[in-house]
């Protein structure tokens, strides 16, 4: 019998190894698995490279983990935003590496990896420092560059609602990476706000088949990150 539902956060963030590659979904708060980051705290891996939107608000989630010395590079396309505080002293500070992605590339980089393709041409960036290094052609008298697709080892995703098969349906805009992230990676960990039964899911709004989820654990109710950030809360908690 398939049941890829798992019993606790620890158990969902096992295996993790020090650096590896890892996609964590979310624009900015929506989407973001906040519980699962947090776990990947407690389970200790270092020296990870981090794959997503931006690096975090305030002094939790992503920017606990990399708060925590545990993040060697991020690969995003905001990283800085309104209430990003760790990442841009810590990057000031040369303990961190960035490598800045325009954000509809960073998705089809993401798609191209989930997808087997390896690299693909995009006239995004071109006469930009983003160029710098990069191999460019032109077709049809406009010039491209070729941006290689992004795999990871593993991609920590938030769902609205699972099935054991893992069959994943999400929250209005909160879906965002998630879908394209879950296909690029080795191992898919979701967290998800409610557990159905096999069916009860109908099969054409699933976004993602179970295909390419390997565990998942519920979270009932998930923290609030905007909240955690204006009472000013840290991780492990203050």
């Amino acid at each position: 019998m398939i049941n890829k539902l798992v019993p606790s956060l620890a158990e969902a963030v096992n295996g993790v190894k020090d650096g590896s590659v890892i996609m964590i979904s979310g624009f900015g708060e929506a989407g973001s698995p906040i519980e699962l980051i947090h776990a990947l705290i407690d389970q200790g891996a270092k020296d990870l490279t981090i794959v997503s939107n931006n690096t975090g608000s305030g002094h939790v989630g992503i920017a606990s983990l990399i708060e925590h010395r545990r993040v060697r590079k991020m690969i995003c396309s905001f990283p800085r935003t309104t209430n990003s505080v760790v990442f841009p002293e810590l990057y000031s500070q040369g303990e961190i590496e960035l490598e800045l992605v325009p954000q509809g590339t960073l998705a089809e980089r993401i798609r191209a990896g989930g997808a087997g393709i390896p690299a693909f041409y995009t006239p995004t960036s071109v006469g930009t420092p983003l160029e710098e290094g990069k191999e460019t052609r032109v077709f049809d008298g406009q010039t491209y560059l070729m941006e290689h697709g992004i795999k990871a080892d593993f991609s920590l995703v938030k769902c609205e609602a699972a099935d054991r098969y893992g069959n994943l349906v999400y929250n209005k805009t909160a879906r965002n990476f998630g879908p394209i992230m879950c296909t690029a990676a080795e191992t898919t960990i979701v967290q998800a706000r409610g557990m159905v039964e096999l069916g009860e899911l109908d099969p054409e709004a699933v976004v993602t088949p179970g295909i390419f989820v390997q565990r998942i654990v519920e979270i009932n109710h998930p923290l609030d990150e905007s909240k955690l950030v204006s009472e000013n809360w840290r991780y492990p908690w203050n």
